[in-house]
């Protein structure tokens, strides 16, 4: 591990590859585990102003899951998260035509409707990040879904760092990234 700033970063995030293969997992990472995407408290409130305009890209259990939980839950631990459609697919999951998960609140961003693309979590995915009080851990998440995402990325050469390097600009910002791309070529 190393720190940047305020924060502490797995070797991992720069040592591993990944890429996205949708066509092998099919956004399963949408669909499969025990809770909904992650929300900082900030995001909840980007959530309930922009429902109206992403409800109409999203199914029907999607709204449904939504009307009677809300945009957002509150788990018993105080954590807050996307809610789920009866405990499998996140509420804004969509499907395309070869029954590929999608995004919902992602299409309406790529459709000009909303102009957040989506959840940070979702956006960081396989790097997870932890707050503590003084600094916050940036991890790599290794999940079993995700192995033809390892694969490609290691064929294709492309570290987790590099296939996330939007989002840990939205995150931490230009020069956070900037930095970690120095650290990445003592590597």
């Amino acid at each position: 591990m190393f720190q940047l700033g305020k924060t502490i970063v797995s070797e991992d995030v720069i040592e591993k590859d990944f890429m996205c293969n949708l066509s092998a997992c099919k956004g399963a990472c949408c669909v499969d585990g025990e809770a909904g995407a992650p929300l900082e408290k900030d995001e909840t409130n980007i959530l309930e102003s922009i429902y109206s305009k992403v409800k109409p890209f999203l199914r029907q259990e999607g709204i449904q899951a939504i009307e009677k939980q809300g945009t957002f839950v509150t788990t018993q631990d105080g954590d807050l998260e996307t809610p789920l459609i009866n405990g499998a697919d996140c509420a804004y999951v969509i499907f395309d035509e070869k029954k590929t998960a999608l995004c919902g609140i992602e299409e309406a961003y790529n459709q000009g409707e909303v102009s957040w693309k989506k959840p940070i979590s979702c956006h960081l995915y396989p790097i997870r990040v932890q707050q503590y009080t003084e600094f916050s851990a940036v991890n790599y998440h290794k999940w079993q879904i995700c192995d033809d995402a390892c694969a490609l990325g290691e064929e294709l050469g492309i570290p987790v760092y590099k296939f996330v390097k939007e989002a840990l600009i939205r995150k931490f910002g230009e020069d956070w990234y900037e930095e970690l791309e120095k650290v990445a070529k003592t590597f």
